[in-house]
């Protein structure tokens, strides 16, 4: 089983809502998740203008996904997060902490003009190693 670290080095400032570096020893497997968007079970947009909703369900996803792979989302290490409005940031932490806790793993957020499709407001990807 992987023994994952969260750390962060002397000198670098280490925020309260997620960590800075994960390192991990003793992998067997690594998982690499494709961007999760808020889908319906028919493949149409999930909560459409509810930036929150859509985040629970994309964290979601991305739990299901990992615990199909044999993890937790204690096994998550990083995620890239996108988002079309960056005014979004304080919902975000608050159910990204609701699925990972205070600490959770590395995270990039990067506003973008638009996803896939334009009721989209939030797409996360996430890389395990479990």
């Amino acid at each position: 089983m992987a023994k994952i670290e969260k750390y962060c080095a002397p000198g670098v400032y280490d925020p309260p809502g997620y960590s800075q570096g994960i390192k991990v020893t003793g992998a067997q497997t690594i998982l690499f998740l494709a961007g999760q968007v808020a889908y319906d079970r028919d493949g149409s947009v999930k909560h459409r203008g509810d930036f929150k909703g859509q985040s629970r369900e994309v964290f979601a996803a991305v739990k299901a996904l990992v615990e199909a792979g044999g993890g937790s989302l204690d096994n998550v290490v990083k995620i890239n997060t996108y988002v079309t409005d960056a005014r979004y940031r304080p919902e975000f932490r608050a159910v990204r902490e609701e699925f990972f806790g205070a600490k959770g793993p590395a995270s990039t957020m990067v506003e973008v003009r638009a996803l896939a499709h334009p009721d989209y407001l939030i797409e996360v990807e996430a890389i395990a190693v479990i």
